[in-house]
């Protein structure tokens, strides 16, 4: 890998996306998807009763074929098999179409962080493929910083943007700093 990987958040309302496997792991990613609003298609000979079927929109009890990408933007393979997830991840690059592949960081071109919410807010932590364990001990620390008190000041934040924007102004002019410090104060420098 050269550089750093860039972060970014999706939206994947009405998205088609694929996922290949259907065990605890390919559950967890469906969940996520599914939360975000993606139309999942989901492939695998067996499906997990640790999957929700009620969220994918399309199941297909089967191996994987490379026609499973047709019209599809984004995939997650989660097999557990290496050579079934190799070949779905080269396939979908070879397709264009951006793929993760669940533990092999090599056969991905994006990374799926460790998530944290609360209501509007969220923390992705991630370490570029490096250490999955480590991404989650962080976003869990992470995590205590989103209280209520914080989803709240982000509510006002949301509207009192909003009505800049309406008055014509740029809320990149603003100093927003004297009402966040009040509810997520400065780290103190060393």
């Amino acid at each position: 890998m050269t550089g750093f990987q860039y972060p970014v958040s999706l939206d994947l309302t009405d998205v088609a996306v694929l996922v290949v496997g259907a065990g605890p792991v390919a559950a967890r990613k469906v969940a996520g998807l599914a939360a975000a609003g993606a139309r999942v298609r989901l492939v695998a000979p067996d499906v997990s009763d640790a999957l929700d079927q009620a969220l994918v929109a399309d199941v297909r009890r089967r191996p994987y074929e490379r026609a499973d990408l047709e019209g599809v933007r984004l995939v997650v393979t989660a097999t557990g098999d290496a050579g079934v997830d190799a070949t779905v991840a080269a396939d979908a690059t070879a397709a264009g179409i951006w793929v993760n592949a669940a533990d092999r960081p090599a056969d991905c071109t994006f990374i799926l962080p460790a998530i944290v919410r609360n209501g509007p807010l969220s923390i992705a932590v991630s370490t570029d493929g490096a250490s999955p364990a480590l991404a989650r001990r962080l976003r869990d620390r992470a995590g205590e910083l989103l209280t209520d008190e914080v989803v709240v000041l982000a509510a006002d934040l949301a509207g009192r943007r909003a009505d800049v924007r309406a008055g014509g102004g740029s809320t990149e002019d603003v100093d927003w700093s004297g009402l966040i410090d009040a509810v997520v104060p400065p780290i103190a420098p060393h």
